[in-house]
């Protein structure tokens, strides 16, 4: 099984004897922030990340599993695999087989239901998302507003927009997403 990110950067920042604050310190992130991500109740995006590695003397690529890297341009339903799991709730699978290279990220994504009452923090981050809702209601957050998606719908927009997704029903979330920038560049077999 894939160890969550938030339960990494928790493990590393022990053995550099950090407490929160001081990582906070060192990152520009808040106290309560990484908390909650350590706890599996947020998310990271991918430059903020590097920030943390870098504060915890490790690479950003640490915190993920190598993508698998295959000379065929096509992925089978069956060869899907678990990518990474992020704060206990999503799980992220890869759709293509030669992830570098490319400046595209195709992802199936799905959400594990959560509480109503636990709050969701928007983050930005670099790039653009796509986000199309194959299954189930997807609470997204932008610019300090909630919108109900359902089955069918989509949401386009600039990854600098803060946002965040949630899934406060009894049932799984299923998405699509398609974002940039590629957290993967120049670690594939070519095209």
């Amino acid at each position: 099984m894939v160890k969550p990110i938030g339960e990494k950067i928790r493990e590393l920042r022990l053995q550099n004897k950090l407490t929160l604050k001081d990582l906070a310190q060192q990152t520009g992130l808040s106290v309560g922030y990484l908390s909650q991500l350590e706890r599996g109740l947020t998310d990271i995006a991918t430059d903020l990340l590097g920030t943390v590695a870098t504060a915890l003397q490790v690479d950003r690529s640490h915190f993920f599993q190598q993508p698998r890297q295959a000379p065929r341009r096509i992925l089978r339903s069956y060869e899907k695999e678990i990518f990474q799991i992020d704060s206990a709730r999503f799980i992220h699978y890869h759709l293509t087989n030669q992830i570098g290279e490319k400046s595209l990220l195709p992802r199936f994504i799905e959400l594990l239901p959560i509480g109503s009452a636990e709050p969701i923090l928007p983050y930005s981050h670099e790039g653009e998302e796509f986000v199309y809702v194959l299954e189930g209601v997807l609470s997204l957050f932008i610019e300090n507003e909630q919108h109900e998606l359902f089955p069918g719908d989509s949401a386009h927009y600039p990854s600098a927009t803060p946002h965040n997704w949630a899934n406060y029903t009894s049932k799984m979330v299923r998405l699509l997403v398609v974002s940039t920038p590629n957290p993967f560049p120049d670690k594939g077999t070519g095209q």
